[in-house]
């Protein structure tokens, strides 16, 4: 099974590297994280005269990797559904998902491939992101383990992001209905996610601000970012990502089954 996984994602992958969008996006990422981090490199160097006063300072990478880093997280929520939004509806459109669906194949594995396929390009994106920074770690002290919990929590947020543009994806026919759908749906978590879980708090409902939290991806990726990890915002993460992975596999079971 996991040949079979691994065998749909290289030939999603492959899609995305032939696909207009993907280079668009790809090369609109490293654009916009690119011109952010020499911008915010170049007011770090002008601040050095105020900096070397200060008993103890803050460096490169609280100055400028964490910020760059967490444009990175907004500019995920741009990307992801525009890289997520033919992998699924356009198949369907084409008629090439009932091909894929009737053959010898469980869902399951249809759409974890896929999931795989989108990850790997996610990940390259955010390789490259994490190498503009690290690509001075000989000329200034870089804070590893806080560069690396920032990438990790990167690389979580991406996962659900994927998961649930991947489950937008599966309800329609139109790639670009599926690409305005997940961003709203992305939206409205990082939106809701600010406040609702703490108003469900203070209100003392701990069990609906517990699965509130599930829902706020964004909220949950700030301990990460901070450098600490917090195995109950990891734990938010994966259940988001696992939870709206089986509800693409179960709309697209209820389609087969439906013909």
């Amino acid at each position: 099974e996991s040949r079979m996984i691994f065998t749909i994602a290289g030939k999603d992958l492959k899609s995305l590297f032939t696909s207009p969008i993907a280079w668009v996006v790809l090369t609109f990422v490293q654009l916009i994280i690119g011109y952010g981090f020499l911008k915010t490199f170049d007011d770090f160097m002008q601040l050095q005269p105020q900096l070397i006063r200060l008993p103890s300072p803050p460096g490169f990478t609280e100055l400028v990797a964490v910020p760059t880093f967490a444009t990175t997280a907004a500019i995920l929520l741009f990307a992801v559904p525009l890289l997520a939004m033919r992998m699924i509806a356009e198949e369907r459109r084409n008629q090439t998902m009932v091909l894929l669906t009737s053959a010898p194949i469980s869902i399951l594995d249809i759409v974890l491939g896929k999931f795989c396929a989108l990850m790997g390009m996610l990940l390259i994106i955010l390789a490259l992101i994490a190498l503009m920074p690290l690509s001075l770690g000989a000329a200034t002290r870089l804070d590893y383990p806080l560069i690396g919990s920032i990438v990790f929590g990167l690389a979580l947020v991406a996962a659900a992001f994927s998961a649930v543009s991947l489950y937008v994806s599966s309800l329609t026919t139109h790639p670009m209905v599926a690409a305005l759908g997940a961003f709203g749906a992305l939206l409205g978590m990082v939106l809701m996610g600010e406040n609702v879980a703490d108003n469900l708090q203070t209100r003392g409902l701990g069990v609906l601000a517990t699965f509130a939290q599930v829902f706020s991806p964004v909220k949950n990726f700030e301990p990460l970012g901070k450098g600490m990890i917090d195995s109950y915002a990891i734990a938010c993460l994966v259940l988001l990502t696992v939870l709206f992975l089986a509800l693409t596999v179960r709309q697209l079971e209820a389609r087969r089954l439906r013909g």
